[in-house]
């Protein structure tokens, strides 16, 4: 008997044995998983596959049915994989697990200076409240060196996300350069080309229109795609890669939103700057009210849904820039002057000195040196509005206004229906006929 309990004893300890290296070993597998997942930067950089965005996830739940409806173009490699990273959550929860509850979300957009988002990361991180809310990134693209300056933030929440369909992500198709696309002023009828011409007699170029592509697709991912943001009724902030923010500008944020229902009902916005990038404010004791700013603006999901409404005046006005198609034709269609709400000393500042079609050339950086200098007096680091100050008025103002006809660049008829397929990306049911933009 004693003989044959030595074996069942051998085999019961090589079992327990052999359990014990399965589960150490499953354990490993699911470290190295959950590091590449955390890891934008593997996630782009690694094996190349074809799988598909899991329908179990709240932003897309069934992409490729939407992608036919609208229409989008056929993805490739990495903008499918850019569409799953947009899923992912925010980094440092660990850090700041908690939001205010009164926070305002703030996004930037950025596209590939990154000697310029070096200067707004170091900005944003003096911000005074920064750790209480959400910093959104959005990506025009995929470039390395930005996507690792943003991986490097550890003052707040921030959540990445990629324009899966930025010309800048399709080397050899529409929305990138396409062989058979037609080049400046081609005659399509002669060079058997493709594409529309605008009101100038040139074709489309695909750095430029990436600007008004950008724009567009993250306000309509920020207000109704993305699940940390889209049943957010308050204000949002947006700013931009050459926006130097000042730290005293999110309490001054915060004030201006909660002032501006009472000082100035009929405002659609606030602004952190004047609307004259060249100025610094009037410095009076008095808040004012004036044209909305291109320069750390906010508006309320309110203004969002009159704007959305709007969606085929921007998609098909012949202009490549977001903010002067809004101007001449989006705000005028409102009916009455779309007016900001702002204090009388600025508390960002527009910094830039190159185009954002240029990014990083031969000649690399753009700022001299790769740094700003930027005189904060004290008065700036601290909220400089005062509640009871009144509101000062700019009832004329010059700028781009109705009846401005565009600077062209957007006239090809693919471009204005990809504008307006973004704009139906999370409302289908609503979309229209593609012969309203044509």
């Amino acid at each position: 008997m004693a003989s044959n309990k030595k074996p069942r004893i051998k085999y019961a300890a090589l079992r327990r044995f052999l359990a014990v290296v399965l589960i150490t070993l499953l354990g490993v597998f699911l470290l190295i998983f959950l590091l590449r997942t955390n890891s934008i930067s593997s996630s782009v950089s690694g094996p190349e596959d074809e799988e598909e965005v899991s329908e179990g996830s709240k932003l897309n739940v069934n992409h490729s049915h939407y992608r036919q409806i609208l229409n989008l173009p056929k993805q490739n490699k990495l903008s499918i994989r850019l569409e799953k990273l947009n899923q992912l959550p925010p980094r440092n929860i660990d850090l700041y697990p908690n939001l205010a509850k009164d926070h305002i979300p703030i996004v930037l957009y950025v596209h590939n200076r990154p000697q310029y988002l070096q200067v707004v990361v170091q900005s944003l991180s003096q911000v005074v409240g920064i750790s209480e809310t959400l910093l959104i990134v959005s990506h025009d693209g995929y470039f390395e060196k930005m996507n690792k300056i943003v991986e490097g933030i550890n003052f707040c929440q921030v959540k990445q996300i990629f324009a899966p369909y930025s010309p800048h992500v399709f080397s050899n198709s529409f929305p990138g350069i396409s062989p058979a696309d037609c080049k400046e002023k081609d005659d399509p009828r002669i060079e058997h080309c493709e594409g529309n011409p605008d009101q100038y007699g040139n074709h489309r170029s695909p750095k430029i229109v990436s600007l008004k592509h950008h724009w567009w697709w993250m306000m309509n991912t920020v207000w109704d795609g993305l699940e940390e943001t889209r049943g957010h009724s308050g204000h949002i902030l947006f700013i931009e890669e050459d926006h130097f923010i000042f730290p005293n500008a999110y309490r001054s944020l915060q004030l201006l939103t909660a002032l501006k229902p009472k000082k100035c009902p009929d405002c659609y916005a606030v602004n952190l700057a004047p609307c004259d990038v060249n100025s610094r404010g009037e410095g009076w004791e008095s808040l004012i009210a004036e044209r909305m700013g291109n320069v750390g603006y906010a508006f309320n999901h309110t203004v969002w849904r009159k704007i959305h409404r709007k969606a085929t005046e921007f998609c098909s006005f012949d202009e490549y820039n977001w903010d002067i198609t809004m101007w001449a034709t989006v705000f005028p269609s409102f009916g009455l002057p779309v007016y900001t709400l702002r204090g009388p000393r600025t508390s960002a500042v527009h910094f830039g000195k190159c185009g954002l079609h240029q990014g990083q050339g031969e000649r690399g950086s753009c700022i001299d040196n790769g740094s700003v200098k930027l005189d904060i007096e004290d008065i700036d680091k601290v909220v400089n509005i005062k509640p009871e100050w009144g509101v000062h008025m700019y009832k004329k103002q010059a700028g781009y206004q109705a009846g401005f006809k565009g600077w062209g660049g957007w006239g090809d008829k693919r471009d204005r229906e990809l504008c307006l397929g973004f704009a139906y990306m999370y409302h289908l049911h609503d979309y229209p006929s593609p012969s309203a933009t044509s």
